[in-house]
């Protein structure tokens, strides 16, 4: 970079413009915020200031060199973290000129811990690779049974999270068997003690669910759930895996590679296992609704057999008696169902009145309830034998009726029928030769004939 012409001095030539103080720190200013107008710098904090004002004054120093910084509100209230000195940062500032004094310095827009910042770049870099090997694949996630009988849980025997999952599981659905997987869930030797306890619990077949959790924390402390190794674990297990890492806000590898993600410990439990009151209305539920289904059902069976019974005695010689003597047992049957349907709902009744009497201990009422039983069932007794009575008058009539029109009574006024030698019956005279041997039916009997001549 090079300063304008009219400000250049030639050799052994006047200048032609001569430059204030301010006017330099104006162009050397415009000069750097157009050349570098938005840098990432790391390094390590020192002198660290929060005046009243709350701007924050630092210094970013490595082994070689420093330079002053400055970040202003409100972004220097924005901060999640309280700058000190000796920290080591990452910092997105823009370069400029500090104009009083004429010093280069850097105005933050941005501050986090360097170690986090690498940390998070880290998981971008990993979360990127696997997702193009395609381990977070929806296709390859498998659903989760519905009714797991055993569930291991992997996670700190001492934590927080183990008690919330055991709580809510035993408050749900109290018939699941639980086995705590004890590992460390932080530290260096967290990732392979998950990775082994991971291939353990898939290796044994004894689980239908394995559920990988912990309670919340920094990105650091939930460095073993990003692990590599611990995501290919994962995903090689072939029991489906859960994973609750953290708070709902948090993300872990461990959530992408997982069957199932849940926010939080307590809601890895209410997904895993289902609530048993829940369960136990619908099959109330179910219950009813077949009951009442097979009642349906029934009934129309039992119409279609009437309706079938019905017409296969329409198709019998002895049609009409054979349907007056089965329409008078099912009218006796059907009095006998209506009769116990009446004694069972007046039994109902009497033991809901009662109930309410044990209840409201109303005697008077009690008395006047038993009358009205007795009324109802001497009634219940007159209704019936009046009805079987006019049934079996009815019945008699018919018999009658019908042996009024047979051919044996006939005979009995003193009439024959006769026939001849093949057993047809004999119609007319003529044509009836002598010594034709003949027979006549009687009422009582029957009579051998020979045909004579007058």
């Amino acid at each position: 970079m090079h300063a304008p012409d009219d400000f250049r001095e030639g050799a052994g030539q006047p200048p032609r413009h001569i430059l204030t103080p301010s006017t330099l720190n104006r162009l050397v200013r415009g000069l750097l915020e157009d050349a570098l107008p938005l840098v990432w710098i790391e390094g390590e904090l020192s002198n660290v200031a929060r005046p009243a004002s709350g701007h924050l004054y630092f210094t970013l120093k490595d082994s070689a060199a420093q330079v002053r910084c400055a970040m202003f509100k409100p972004k220097s209230g924005w901060l999640r973290f309280k700058p000190t000195d000796g920290m080591h940062v990452l910092v997105r500032a823009r370069v400029g000129l500090y104009e009083p004094r004429g010093e280069f310095q850097l105005v933050a827009e941005h501050m986090e811990p360097a170690g986090e910042g690498a940390l998070q770049r880290e998981f971008e870099r990993l979360k990127a690779q696997l997702d193009a090997e395609g381990l977070f694949a929806q296709e390859r996630k498998r659903p989760l049974p519905r009714f797991a009988r055993r569930i291991g849980v992997i996670t700190s025997a001492t934590g927080a999270a183990i008690r919330d999952v055991l709580s809510v599981m035993a408050r749900r659905w109290p018939l699941v068997e639980v086995d705590v997987l004890p590992v460390p869930v932080q530290g260096r030797e967290a990732p392979p003690a998950i990775v082994a306890m991971l291939r353990k619990a898939a290796a044994c077949g004894r689980y239908d669910v394995l559920l990988l959790t912990r309670g919340g924390g920094s990105l650091e402390d939930l460095g073993a759930f990003n692990d590599e190794q611990v995501a290919r674990a994962i995903h090689a297990s072939t029991t489906p895996v859960v994973s609750a890492v953290g708070h709902e806000i948090d993300f872990s590898i461990a959530d992408f590679v997982a069957d199932l993600r849940a926010p939080t410990p307590s809601a890895a439990a209410e997904l895993l296992v289902p609530d048993i009151l829940a369960l136990r209305r619908q099959l109330e539920q179910l219950h009813r609704r077949v009951a009442a289904n097979h009642e349906r059902r029934l009934q129309a069976r039992i119409q279609r057999i009437d309706h079938l019974l019905v017409r296969l005695q329409a198709q019998r010689p002895q049609a009409r008696l054979a349907r007056d003597r089965d329409r008078l047992q099912r009218l006796h049957r059907q009095l006998l169902a209506c009769r116990l349907a009446q004694v069972t709902r007046k039994t109902v009744h009497l033991d809901r009145v009662y109930a309410r009497l044990l209840a409201q201990h109303p005697r008077q009422r009690l008395a006047m309830l038993k009358q009205q039983l007795e009324q109802h069932a001497s009634h219940l007794r007159r209704m019936t034998l009046h009805k079987l009575e006019r049934e079996r008058l009815n019945l008699q009539q018919t018999a009658r009726a019908m042996h009024a029109v047979s051919p044996l009574a006939t005979l009995e006024r003193g009439y024959a029928i006769l026939f001849d030698a093949q057993g047809k019956v004999l119609r007319s005279a003529h044509g009836v030769a002598v010594d034709t041997p003949l027979k006549a039916k009687l009422a009582d009997g029957e009579l051998p004939l020979r045909v004579s001549k007058e």
